[in-house]
């Protein structure tokens, strides 16, 4: 049916056109000014923190005015997923905006990243971008073993003011920097001295609700705080320099914390991260989105905005267009989940062995393949590696508390849990079940949902190149580890007449 208008509802009509293509053009404007800007690029990332341990997500306990005030002028992601649940893999995706399968050995913790993987930091300075990092930037691992001369993330510098008045040539610049905060080992204490109130906070029900676990958290939390005062410090540096109007700014923490379940788990307590990214003028702010995004998808984010060509290698998918609209909740209808990967993260295994898995992650369910399900997830007992700390060499009270009380009603299930054998298939209805406590792999009623999962997490494999499931070499278990001080683990005194340990376990050689 075709809809007449009178001469005035006509020019009414005409009106309202001219406004919106008004508007179009506006948007189109913002647009290719941002490109034509080339924006500075600042990255402030944290160390083993999870997704929701901040103010502005919602927690009770922890004081983080300074990331607050990012998100008030931003954009809060509330479904962003590192590519590993482990340090260099989640580092080496994002600087490569590609999947952790596709990166040989840079898949595993302390490893190295071949040099024939471009980051988008070396696009960047191709580009002509002043690049930098301070902190801890790619890693741990060798860079040097890899025929590297620098850390992928850029040229080391001291501060952020050094960096900027290294920048002699006024380039448009990219910053990392990543402080070594909320990662273990805590100040044992340290949040409760700082007056958090341990009544306050919520414990997860996967991990034991008593004192010691509360006052680690708190612990956790006080190292929060401090990353957010170092955050606050480098945004004052900014703004002072007559730089944050140009300037991306991008927050988020590069994997889970280190709690049972957490760090090195495909459960969200390893993988889901805090991401909030700003543009002062340029993006609209306090809008939070719902649409799942990978840190992988940073790469070419940051090549889109800095007007660069996207190369056909990464997996990773710019999220432009997120930042540039007005809208909150989910936007792009096609980021319905996300897909992460682990190998090999702590030498605690016999042999060099990893704890190879992939996952999917939907708004409903979570669904992970563990493709040596006779392996110790958790690491080799009694030390439990991949649960920190991971040879016992320092105080890790939740961890330690478990270990101890494992056998007692209220804990043995939560131990089971997190130390011991998990079946091969792992799935779990996040409707009911959002702490993925019980898993419902094996029951019938889940049979279908459970195989459309598995067939889409296995498309996107065999598309992105993973030779977990074309058949190609498997070499994680076989790489390089670059700290030989894990090669034995060594107890502390402590530890050993707690656990009635050995003073030596020798993972590789003996």
């Amino acid at each position: 049916m075709v809809k007449r208008y009178s001469r005035r509802g006509f020019l009414e009509f005409i009106g309202k056109s001219s406004f919106a293509l008004c508007l179009a053009n506006l948007s189109c404007t913002a647009s290719r000014r941002s490109i034509s800007k080339r924006p500075n690029i600042l990255l402030c990332i944290s160390d083993n923190h999870s997704w929701q341990h901040l103010g502005c997500y919602g927690d009770r306990v922890v004081k983080t005015p300074n990331i607050d005030r990012i998100a008030n002028k931003g954009v809060r992601f509330t479904n962003a997923y590192c590519a590993s649940p482990s340090c260099t893999p989640a580092r080496a995706g994002l600087l490569t905006g590609q999947d952790i399968w596709r990166l040989e050995e840079g898949g595993n913790l302390w490893s190295r990243l071949p040099k024939k993987f471009i980051t988008y930091v070396d696009l960047l300075e191709q580009g002509g971008y002043f690049v930098g990092h301070e902190g801890k930037g790619w890693g741990p691992g060798s860079f040097e073993d890899a025929g590297r001369k620098r850390n992928p993330a850029g040229e080391t510098f001291e501060s952020f003011e050094e960096f900027l008045k290294s920048n002699t040539d006024n380039k448009p610049w990219s910053y990392w920097f990543c402080s070594a905060d909320p990662h273990r080992p805590y100040a044992l204490g340290s949040g409760v001295a700082s007056g958090m109130d341990l009544e306050k906070v919520d414990v997860p029900p996967y991990l034991p609700d008593c004192r010691e676990v509360r006052s680690d958290i708190c612990d956790y939390y006080f190292e929060i705080q401090r990353f957010d005062r170092q955050v606050g410090e480098t945004i004052r540096k900014l703004e002072a320099a007559g730089q944050i109007e140009n300037t991306i700014i991008a927050f988020f923490g590069d994997n889970g914390w280190q709690m049972p379940r957490g760090l090195a788990n495909l459960y969200d307590f390893g993988t889901k991260v805090p991401l909030i990214i700003s543009w002062r003028g340029e993006f609209a702010g306090n809008r939070v989105v719902s649409d799942f995004v990978n840190l992988n998808d940073l790469a070419p984010t940051f090549l889109e905005f800095t007007g660069q060509k996207i190369p056909s290698y990464m997996t990773a998918k710019s999220v432009k267009d997120i930042l540039l609209s007005s809208k909150s909740g989910r936007i792009d209808k096609e980021r319905s989940y996300v897909v992460i990967g682990r190998e090999r993260h702590a030498l605690c295994r016999k042999n060099g062995l990893g704890y190879p898995g992939r996952a999917i992650r939907t708004d409903d369910y979570l669904y992970i393949r563990n493709y040596e399900p006779e392996r110790w997830p958790a690491g080799d007992p009694p030390l439990f590696g991949d649960i920190d700390a991971h040879m016992l060499q320092y105080y890790a009270p939740t961890k330690e508390y478990m270990m101890s009380h494992k056998d007692e009603a209220g804990v043995k299930a939560l131990y089971e849990q997190a130390f011991l054998k998990r079946p091969g298939e792992e799935l779990y209805d996040l409707r009911k079940d959002p702490y993925q406590m019980n898993n419902v792999a094996s029951s019938a009623e889940y049979a279908k949902i459970k195989n459309e999962l598995s067939a889409k997490l296995e498309r996107y494999l065999k598309k992105t190149g993973d030779p977990r499931v074309l058949g190609g070499e498997i070499m994680w278990d076989s790489q390089n580890y670059y700290l030989e001080g894990d090669f034995v683990g060594r107890p502390r005194k402590e530890a050993i007449e707690k656990f009635h340990l050995q003073s030596e376990y020798h993972y590789m050689g003996k």
